[in-house]
């Protein structure tokens, strides 16, 4: 049987908390199950079903959408395909339904790869890798990007990790994220400004239960500590999940959802590079010359949790 989502990679490592597993699809190299000692930190999906929301995809050459599919370059303008129809834009790059293949697997890692070659909007080659690696205190993603062609190439970086703490509904969650800034959208969810979330209900410094919000929303100027920003959600009894990331991804979107099988609320806190429109506006976009190389990483972390 040919899963939707293409083959399944499972890894495994033994901690001091003990035992982690994920499962990794070939199919947009998504997480498709995150566990500690069988407690979920990521919604799981079964693998005869296509990523729910996006569920645990990687998103590039762009994350989020761009209006109308069209960018602009100096005189050039470019018609990408418009793959979010209902608000006509295009959204979540170019490899969301492709079947990256294996290059490394180990126990606890494997290292996925797929190639992002010139088509509708994007005249560019961009040979991309993925790295899922289990650590001690959870998961470590590792990206790689190198443009193969003979002229500087646009590139950014999202991803679209759901989380939660499995025995504890996600409402009861405390969403904290250490962002002063929030980007206001029009009804397409397309960027008309960014402004400061001091005294606003878009500050979540201190923290705001999940059952409190419903949220499509990016946010910006993330606090870094050593290189690292970090937006987490703790249970009432004190237990931690986390993303965190390098702090080359200056942006985060948050979303949540009443729709995701089997969850009564679901939410999802994505690392982003850049935020939407990001090929038109030129925030966070990176152009790698010929022959660049591109490496970042972020990663989801457990605290709280007791060894069995």
């Amino acid at each position: 049987m040919t899963h939707p989502t293409g083959d399944q990679f499972e890894l495994e490592t033994t901690t001091s908390t003990g035992d982690v597993r994920a499962t990794v699809t070939a199919v947009a190299a998504g997480l498709r199950t995150l566990t500690i000692n069988g407690t979920d930190l990521v919604p799981p999906y079964g693998e005869d079903r296509t990523p729910p929301s996006g569920s645990g995809i990687v998103l590039v050459p762009w994350p989020n959408r761009i209006r109308d599919g069209v960018w602009r370059h100096g005189d050039e303008s470019h018609q990408l395909a418009i793959t979010e129809p209902a608000r006509n834009n295009a959204i979540h790059g170019l490899l969301r339904y492709t079947e990256y293949r294996p290059m490394e697997q180990d126990r606890d890692s494997v290292t996925l790869a797929a190639t992002i070659y010139p088509q509708l909007g994007y005249p560019f080659t961009v040979r991309t890798a993925v790295r899922y690696e289990l650590v001690s205190d959870g998961l470590k993603v590792t990206h790689f990007l190198e443009n193969l062609g003979a002229e500087a190439a646009p590139v950014a970086v999202g991803t679209h990790p759901f989380v939660k703490i499995g025995g504890v509904p996600t409402e009861e969650l405390v969403l904290r994220l250490d962002a002063a800034s929030h980007l206001e959208v029009d009804d397409r969810l397309l960027p008309t400004g960014e402004v400061p979330v001091d005294g606003t209900e878009w500050d979540f410094r201190e923290g705001r239960r999940v059952a409190d919000v419903e949220l499509d929303d990016a946010f910006g100027e993330l606090a870094s500590v050593d290189g690292t920003v970090e937006h987490t959600l703790m249970a009432p009894d004190g237990r931690t999940v986390s993303v965190w990331a390098d702090d080359e991804f200056a942006y985060v979107q948050v979303y949540t959802t009443e729709s995701f099988p089997g969850e009564s609320k679901a939410i999802a806190v994505e690392p982003m590079t850049a935020p939407a429109e990001a090929f038109n506006s030129g925030k966070g976009l990176r152009w790698l010359d010929p022959g660049e190389q591109w490496e970042l990483s972020w990663g989801i972390r457990f605290a709280g949790f007791t060894a069995e």
